[in-house]
């Protein structure tokens, strides 16, 4: 389905039944990175996930306010759009980090957090795709470069386990147009990890209040272990053998502990 956001179409993915789940996908990924998480547990939630603006289905908002505070604004007017009136559960990859940005400016909107494999500390520093990316004419020069190949040898680099068929469905949706790619440097210039000095006090009050659970794959060559440890709680899981892509590797553990919640959540009752 189509919403209007911030006057630009954006797609979102709706299914299942249940209290809203709201899924926040990373780069280069579209909403697809959580088609298989969403079919384990749209039984108990109703899944809500969007292309984020001017990747794959979604279309592109020049005048974009790019920082954190627009990336928050941009996902409040997204829930707004959806109509979901309760506290979501929200779950988080790689980019989805704005989802973090959006908890932490309007709290209310939360109930219970799953982060996989992203960042919100000013203490990180980029890695090196990202380095390339912020640097101008670099990053620009890096973008006109990309084929289904490097993006190939990349993506396993980042998570072992991913297969041909999901890596080549990635590129394919949400990385084989080029304005997609000038997206994604836009992005990753607006987000020096110095601008999360102030934020992160924001988001440790969200962690006080609201269960967050963090799933890790261990074998990340982007995000260093200690990352996993910065979400300001003690609730931490690395799971061996799986790198960068949660989602994509281990989404029965995503499925495990969403189920989980609405299980103890109906025992509590």
């Amino acid at each position: 389905m189509e919403v209007l956001v911030q006057n630009h179409k954006v797609y979102c993915e709706r299914s299942g039944k249940g209290p809203p789940a709201l899924f926040v996908h990373g780069v280069p990924d579209s909403a697809d990175v959580w088609h298989e998480v969403i079919a384990g547990v749209q039984e108990r939630y109703t899944c809500y996930a969007a292309d984020f603006m001017g990747i794959h289905r979604s279309a592109e908002n020049p005048g974009f306010d790019y920082s954190f505070d627009g990336y928050a604004d941009w996902m409040e007017a997204l829930v707004q759009a959806l109509g979901i009136t309760e506290p979501v559960t929200l779950v988080v990859h790689d980019w989805g980090l704005m989802g973090l940005a959006w908890a932490s400016k309007y709290p209310q909107r939360v109930a219970r957090i799953v982060i996989t494999n992203t960042v919100f500390t000013h203490l990180y520093k980029w890695h090196f795709w990202a380095r390339v990316w912020r640097t101008p004419i670099l990053g620009e020069i890096s973008m006109l470069a990309m084929n289904r190949f490097v993006m190939r040898r990349e993506m396993h680099r980042g998570s072992r386990k991913l297969t041909l068929q999901q890596i080549d469905h990635t590129y394919g949706g949400s990385f084989s147009k080029r304005s997609s790619r000038f997206v994604v440097l836009r992005m990753y210039r607006s987000a020096d990890p110095a601008k999360l000095i102030g934020w992160e006090t924001r988001f440790e009050a969200v962690a006080q209040r609201v269960p967050v659970k963090v799933l890790w794959g261990e074998h990340d060559p982007y995000l260093p272990r200690w990352v996993s440890t910065c979400f300001y709680t003690q609730d931490v899981e690395l799971i061996p053998g799986v790198g960068h892509w949660v989602p994509l590797e281990a989404p029965e553990r995503v499925i495990a502990v969403l189920q989980a919640w609405t299980t103890n959540t109906a025992a509590a009752a």
